[in-house]
């Protein structure tokens, strides 16, 4: 392992608090040590309060902070000589402890302390670091991983059962450490947990930790268990993925046991493929996680293709017919309330790995700390059999009071909302204008975003996991479909439809007009939405929340001008396609509408000296001719999209076939 500190960098950190925040980061840098705000870090500090007097105040890593990108706000201060009084306690209730926890920090502004907070407090060392080593992790969960523990680490560390994180452990470390510690130790290895180390500089305890998981890498390294490459993958499946339409009926039948949409995002990597073909696949992937930080519900189908998804409502129908909403558990018959039944992990042949989530970060989230499990479950495999927590134990912690308030806050402030959340939108024509503008209003409303544009700008526009551009002329029928099926590959599924693509040509009168110009406004602002429309319509059927399609009009529909025959009669159609299109997929719960915007100045086609020549055509002054309607308003780009997103909104969800005037009020319209 890596040893990442630079005496350079460091001196620019000057106090101890500071310290704690460098080296925080260094571990949080290495995935094989945190993922995704596991891990913990701490230091001890003199203090004067507003009275003068001194105080030991433990800063502890906040709650929702990451180590890699921590800075010193995220550290909760809290009085260390009462965080010791509590550890001398024989019970305290997981929310007394939070109560004692929040109450005891000497500057509310700070976030919650760490579950872990009293275990800091009461080894007795200034800086202490906590992570989840795959390594470690690794030879923990085996049968006889105490006994492998003991054999690498010897004096140097002290070994503690698995307890669930909380007070009890915080109280079983306080009995232990003391008895088990020796002049030699620099760390602690919590089985099934993870590991500690410590010392009386940041540098330190660092140090010991990058030393502790070296030498347990070094021990896989010498049993042919760290780099687990498995080559159980079947080459007639390799080459062969599951087709993306199971995987948005997948996600139709999970939103609706969930009663919210979800995203699913599809992991096909030789890792996954391999893993998801191990012989024993059945057995290794249902054994439970790597760590107690780590309990995600996964579940392995041989079945492929719409097998898969038969299967997977059977999976639910059996989960739900055994641990129902408000059931006794089968464990200690008390009343547990299920609020989310489902794997988060799907591994299939073909599919590969499959993670679910309420945002595709959720998903991502799911996917790197399985990959990461995956490793653990092979090396432990490799030295005699990965052995993960017992079932009760897996189940105390998923329904720990703590994570139920979770999951019910979660659940509660999920329900009723109006945004995108777990939706997916595809935007056309995306890379400037009133696509781009859609593009911005959808993201911000928390929905995924794809975005396609001819421009290879599009591909770079956003770099964010809910956003993925794709550089694609929209009447290759051909590159349609693969773009559709990149969407449902990276989120699962289509839930709204921009049909905002789209050329103005210059003025041009009919008896000048070439069928060749013709035809390519017909092929690009009627003919390619034709063909998106009928490859997204059976997506949008799948639609949890029901599909929604706004097509970009114009007002030349309603009132049409000299010069513009192509354009005019291109809109036009796609004004009476969305008609039609309302009429037979009104029984598909797939809702259509059109927008009718004019003088919309903030796009490409309006540069500032297409503009001054307009106005000056007009005898106006370019904001006389900007606002020229009745309201005398400006259009941007902006209000189009908004009005857009609103439109797929819930406030439209009965609203289908209207063509809405975005244009301050044009006269030859009304």
């Amino acid at each position: 392992m890596q040893n990442l500190w630079n005496e350079h960098d460091a001196q620019a950190f000057d106090n101890d608090l500071d310290m704690r925040v460098y080296s925080s980061r260094l571990l949080g840098q290495d995935k094989s040590l945190v993922l995704h705000g596991g891990g913990n870090t701490s230091v001890k500090i003199e203090q004067e309060n507003i009275l003068g007097e001194k105080e030991s105040i433990l800063y502890v890593k906040g709650s929702g902070w990451d180590l890699e990108t921590i800075e010193a706000e995220g550290y909760a201060p809290v009085k260390l000589n009462h965080l010791l009084k509590l550890s001398q306690l024989d019970v305290l209730s997981d929310a007394q402890m939070v109560n004692e926890l929040k109450t005891n920090m000497t500057l509310a502004s700070a976030p919650g302390p760490s579950v872990e907070t009293i275990l800091h407090a009461l080894l007795p060392y200034k800086y202490v670091d906590h992570t989840h080593s795959d390594a470690v992790v690794s030879i923990t969960n085996t049968t006889n991983g105490k006994e492998r523990i003991q054999s690498i680490y010897g004096n140097k560390v002290v070994v503690i059962p698995y307890v669930m994180p909380g007070f009890d452990l915080s109280r079983i470390c306080a009995e232990l450490f003391p008895k088990e510690v020796t002049n030699e130790t620099i760390g602690m290895v919590l089985m099934n947990h993870g590991i500690f180390s410590f010392g009386d500089s940041a540098k330190e305890s660092y140090d010991r930790m990058i030393q502790l998981v070296s030498m347990a890498e070094d021990y896989l390294d010498q049993q042919r268990a760290l780099e687990v490459e498995s080559t159980y993958i079947n080459t007639s499946l390799e080459s062969e993925n599951i087709s993306a339409i199971h995987i948005a009926r997948l996600r139709n039948e999970i939103s609706a046991h969930l009663h919210y949409p979800v995203i699913l995002h599809q992991q096909r990597t030789p890792q996954t493929l391999a893993f998801a073909n191990h012989p024993q696949i059945a057995h290794i992937s249902q054994q439970g996680p790597a760590t107690p930080d780590h309990v995600i519900r996964t579940k392995q189908f041989p079945m492929l293709g719409a097998e898969l998804n038969s299967s997977i409502n059977s999976y639910i129908s059996n989960y739900q017919s055994y641990f129902t909403a408000g059931a006794k558990t089968p464990h200690d018959g008390q009343q547990k309330t299920m609020l989310d039944p489902l794997p988060r992990i799907i591994l299939d042949q073909k599919a590969g790995m499959i993670t679910m989530g309420k945002s595709i970060k959720d998903a991502e989230i799911v996917a790197d700390i399985y990959q990461h499990t995956i490793d653990i479950i092979l090396r432990a495999t490799q030295l005699g059999g990965f052995q993960a927590l017992p079932s009760q134990d897996i189940f105390d912690v998923e329904y720990w009071e703590l994570e139920q308030a979770k999951l019910k806050k979660s659940s509660k402030s999920s329900a009723g909302s109006s945004d995108f959340s777990g939706e997916i939108a595809l935007v056309t024509g995306a890379v400037t204008g009133i696509g781009k503008a859609c593009v911005d209003s959808l993201l911000t409303r928390g929905a995924c975003v794809v975005a396609l544009d001819i421009l290879p700008e599009i591909e770079s526009l956003y770099q964010r996991s809910d956003y993925l551009g794709i550089c694609c002329d929209v009447t290759d029928e051909d590159a349609i479909i693969e773009a559709l099926d990149k969407t449902l590959r990276h989120f699962g599924g289509l839930d709204m439809l921009i049909l905002n693509a789209g050329i103005f040509p210059g003025g041009c009168r009919i008896e000048e007009l070439s069928l060749k110009d013709w035809r390519r406004v017909m092929d690009i602002n009627l003919d390619a939405n034709v063909s998106l429309l009928s490859k997204a319509h059976p997506l949008l059927k799948l639609a949890p929340n029901g599909g929604r399609i706004i097509a970009m009009g114009s007002k030349n529909v309603p009132a049409p001008g000299p010069g513009a025959a192509a354009y005019s009669s291109a809109k036009a159609a796609l004004n009476q396609l969305a008609r039609v299109a309302a009429l037979e997929w009104g029984k598909d719960n797939i809702r259509i509408n059109t927008l009718h915007p004019n003088a919309v100045f903030d796009t490409a086609i309006w540069t500032p000296e297409v503009l001054a020549a307009r106005a000056e055509h007009y005898g106006m002054t370019i904001e006389a001719y900007k606002t020229n309607n009745l309201l005398k308003t400006e259009i941007t780009s902006k209000d189009v999209a908004e009005l857009a997103a609103e439109m797929c909104g819930s406030l439209f969800a009965k609203t289908t076939a209207a063509q809405v005037p975005i244009d301050g009020g044009n006269d030859r319209v009304i």
